[in-house]
């Protein structure tokens, strides 16, 4: 008995430590962080409560809303270009209709691999006037005073940073599709071959149904990423011009760090807390509705 009850708290005495970290760099911050989402304070001096007032503020905030529009966006060019296009890929690579589908493979999974600050420092000098993306439009066209605006123009500076996010995290869902392709035995294509289906019908017919629940799992894992999107994009614009590419995890970091208002900063953590536990609970609801363990 006493020889039992000693393993049982060496067992807890070897989880103490790591458990206090998690408590320290997780747990702590995030309560932390909630309630300073209801006070207003600068990180010194007196910390004044204000109820929901950050709360209705954000909602009465046009950054916010630039910034909320802007994840929405980033959501849709997750879920509706980067999942179909991995998809894509990776239906390609399995059938072996690329030649030298391991070299192919690799180019197309190297950006995921490479830091965000590094392919943003990269694509910056890319659309930058003086970049390689205006000298070819300017060598294509013949218009020698051509230069890119883009990411100048308030409206549609966005749009590179969304072309970003699309050519580097595609590949992500690319091996995740693959992996669950060739878990597809291949009897099901010969059989489906044999009737005289082509390409188009076995992919329509036969993959996808298969991988629904893969393909509902990505589209949760790009929401939830998509409202996490921070490093490549405070890299590209820092948020600028005026705002017009912040999304609320730059927004927040910004709030609170640069402005040193963190009790609003704070609020705004916890909306994107909130985002990403909604995340996690639609797909724990879909792995019992699939009974997927």
């Amino acid at each position: 008995m006493k020889y039992q009850l000693s393993r049982k708290i060496s067992h807890y005495c070897f989880i103490l430590p790591a458990f206090l970290i998690f408590i320290s760099v997780m747990i702590f911050p995030v309560f932390f962080s909630f309630v300073l989402g209801f006070t207003q304070w600068k990180g010194y001096g007196e910390m004044r409560f204000v109820g929901f007032d950050n709360y209705i503020r954000m909602f009465q905030d046009p950054v916010f809303h630039i910034a909320l529009r802007n994840n929405i966006l980033i959501v849709l060019i997750s879920v509706f270009g980067q999942i179909p296009l991995g998809m894509l890929l990776a239906y390609m690579l399995h059938r072996k209709m690329v030649k030298k589908s391991n070299v192919f493979e690799v180019l197309i999974f190297l950006p995921i691999t490479i830091s965000s600050v590094i392919i943003a420092q990269l694509w910056n000098r890319m659309f930058s006037p003086v970049g390689i993306l205006p000298a070819l439009v300017r060598t294509i066209t013949g218009n020698k005073d051509y230069i890119i605006t883009i990411v100048e123009n308030k409206d549609l500076a966005i749009i590179p940073i969304m072309f970003v996010l699309l050519w580097q995290h595609t590949s992500l869902y690319m091996v995740i599709f693959l992996a669950n392709l060739q878990r597809i035995p291949n009897s099901f294509i010969e059989a489906a071959q044999l009737e005289g289906a082509g390409e188009g019908t076995i992919f329509l017919k036969i993959i996808m149904p298969i991988l629904g629940y893969v393909i509902f799992i990505n589209s949760i894992l790009a929401i939830a990423g998509s409202f996490k999107s921070f490093d490549l994009i405070y890299s590209m614009s820092g948020g600028g011009p005026a705002h017009y590419t912040e999304v609320i995890a730059v927004y927040m970091y910004n709030t609170t760090f640069v402005h040193q208002n963190y009790g609003y900063g704070s609020a705004l953590s916890i909306i994107i807390i909130g985002f990403i536990v909604l995340s996690l609970l639609l797909t724990r609801g879909v792995s019992k509705i699939f009974k997927v363990e």
